[in-house]
């Protein structure tokens, strides 16, 4: 499947889910998820050049920790999790320099909120998210032309 047909998939989705409103909150939905994903796909391959490499985010926080399983968290659990846990997790990092990573992490989750009040729908979001594999230099290629 290609990127655009996956992020029009992906739009199906969110406009079934109450919370998202309108393209602004599909988009910024959007932006919040791809983003731990491709910090995820980076840190998989910075943790291949550099064995002592040790991400900012806590290990429950990750995306492979949470989200990359599409049989994982679903429904509720999932939207707890997201609300409750990894939202208020990832906007207060602690110990990170100004230009780090963790530095960058807490920076695009102070004004980020999930809107999808669905945690089913959620799951097949990310779930379509995943099919992206942002280390391939052809997905990456065609999602920067996006």
């Amino acid at each position: 499947m290609t990127i655009a047909n996956i992020v029009k998939s992906i739009q199906d989705i969110m406009r079934q889910d109450v919370g998202v409103d309108g393209d602004a909150q599909r988009i910024a939905q959007l932006v919040w998820m791809i983003f731990l994903k491709i910090f995820d796909d980076k840190e998989a391959e910075l943790e291949l050049l550099d064995e002592d490499y040790r991400s900012p985010i806590p290990e429950k926080y990750r995306w492979r920790n949470w989200a990359a399983n599409d049989e994982g968290m679903t429904g509720d659990e999932l939207l707890e999790f997201v609300n409750n846990e990894l939202f208020p997790a990832l906007k207060e990092l602690s110990d990170v320099e100004e230009g780090s990573r963790g530095y960058l992490v807490r920076e695009v989750f102070q004004d980020s909120y999930n809107y999808m009040k669905s945690g089913t729908l959620m799951r097949q979001v990310i779930n379509k998210i995943n099919e992206i594999d942002f280390n391939s230099s052809e997905d990456r290629h065609l999602f920067n032309d996006f």
